[in-house]
């Protein structure tokens, strides 16, 4: 009798948490709507796991605080909620909790980070810009989260062990693989990979005259359109996710790196990888169903009557110039709209004591502090409604300014490490996470594409 009723106990039990599981997902997909529409910023948080050297990043601290400084204080109550326990020598703990659209523990995958974040590419082609950023401290795992593990010869990232890659190939993989469910020739994928250096821009894939690859320096200038632009980028185009990869690869090998007391191979700049899509649309098609006519102007500034610059060889579907009347009139007739993903792995904050950096890290550290404190001053400005907005703080602000302001779909992905001796820099994460998720920034504007008209 005790076992019919346990059975039936547990056939209860599993009913009601299968029925709380489709109620959270409609929740979470409501959500997702009203985040749409207020324009509001995604915020992610993922709890690395406790590390090796966390407890050798403390070698300067006596052996009885080292012992209270390797504790775990940060974890994750369920995929919504972050508990912090903040704990003073002398003070009763005190427990603060941080909710966010998503939070991964120390035991959740790569595999699972990626699968909230893919939702967001099919977005690029259906006319939407998309940026994705990493924020956090040094060694919270910024860039493991973005790219994956990291060979130690040349600090490339390892295409090995494809459960380990980040954000970055996963994106390039995926984006190769919704356009090839497209027809062959309707869209173009160019890439370029840029570092922001003691404020300073760097273009990661700029040429010398004997064609090796080396960090060219840049500046970012504002265009009649008020869109922000980088002169002279170096913009590769690529036919398959292994391209895309090798262009990174080949940025990462030039970015700057110094160890620190904190991670051996911490990196001193932000890193953005940004891939542009132009979709090719026949002129056939244009002018005959908007969504409003205020859409309708936008594409138009937006899209021009010829190819970029930069051709496909003989190889590409949509590679061949036109020569003959017909083929020439057939290129007159295309038009394109650009979407752009924007990939961003941004330097971690860093705490000069902890650290133990001097000298010329020294000078990069402060950089690095001064333009994620204009980021979060901008990310303040905009929640707050400011008429000024100050973007021009920082090279690194002026970098996103149209995607920190609206013009595409945001996505922060903080990183905080559990370690109480990193408390103060986690809960500096956490407080810019919970700013940002404040900000409303009105409903991203699409890219429209044209509807066909219809046969009377």
């Amino acid at each position: 009798m005790f076992q019919i009723k346990a059975f039936d106990l547990e056939q209860s039990l599993q009913e009601v948490t299968e029925r709380y599981e489709k109620e959270k997902q409609k929740r979470r997909a409501l959500h997702n709507s009203l985040v749409e529409l207020r324009g509001n910023i995604r915020v992610h948080c993922r709890i690395r796991p406790l590390l090796p050297f966390d407890t050798a990043a403390g070698h300067s601290i006596s052996q009885d605080r080292q012992r209270n400084f390797s504790e775990k204080v940060a974890y994750a109550v369920d995929d919504e909620t972050v508990l912090v326990k903040c704990s003073r020598p002398g003070h009763a703990s005190v427990n603060k909790t941080y909710q966010f659209e998503r939070v991964y523990s120390a035991l959740e995958s790569q595999d699972a980070v990626f699968a909230d974040v893919a939702p967001l590419l099919t977005s690029l082609l259906d006319g939407y810009n998309v940026c994705i950023m990493a924020y956090g401290q040094t060694g919270s795992g910024k860039t493991y989260t973005m790219l994956g593990p990291q060979l130690e010869e040349n600090f490339a990232f390892s295409l090995e062990d494809e459960s380990e890659l980040g954000i970055i190939p996963r994106a390039a993989q995926e984006v190769f693989r919704l356009i090839s469910e497209k027809p062959p020739g309707s869209y173009w994928v160019e890439v370029s990979v840029v570092e922001v250096y003691n404020n300073e821009i760097f273009d990661l894939l700029a040429k010398d005259t004997c064609g090796k690859v080396f960090g060219v320096k840049r500046d970012v200038v504002t265009t009649k359109e008020g869109k922000n632009n980088v002169p002279l980028l170096t913009h590769e185009t690529v036919e398959n996710a292994s391209e895309f990869l090798h262009l990174v690869n080949k940025g990462l090998q030039l970015r700057v790196r110094h160890p620190t007391l904190v991670h051996a191979h911490s990196s001193r700049s932000h890193l953005v990888v940004t891939s542009t899509i132009t979709t090719i649309i026949s002129e056939d098609n244009f002018g005959t169903s908007w969504e409003d006519e205020q859409t309708s102007q936008r594409l138009n500034k937006e899209v021009s009557c010829t190819f970029p610059q930069k051709m496909r060889d003989d190889k590409s579907t949509s590679s061949s110039r036109a020569s003959s009347p017909a083929q020439l009139e057939a290129t007159e007739k295309l038009k394109q709209v650009k979407t752009r993903l924007q990939l961003v792995d941004l330097a971690g904050s860093e705490c000069v004591g902890m650290s133990g950096v001097t000298g010329a890290a020294l000078r990069e550290t402060s950089f690095i502090n001064r333009s994620l404190s204009a980021l979060a001053d901008v990310l303040g400005a905009i929640a707050e409604q400011r008429s000024h907005v100050p973007y021009r703080n920082s090279k690194l602000t002026r970098l996103l300014q149209d995607s920190i302001g609206g013009d595409a779909k945001l996505l922060v992905m903080l990183c905080i490490s559990p370690d109480q001796k990193y408390l103060t820099e986690s809960m500096q994460s956490l407080g810019f996470g919970t700013r940002a998720r404040q900000v409303q920034r009105g409903q991203v504007k699409k890219k429209n594409f044209p509807v066909p008209s219809k046969a009377k």
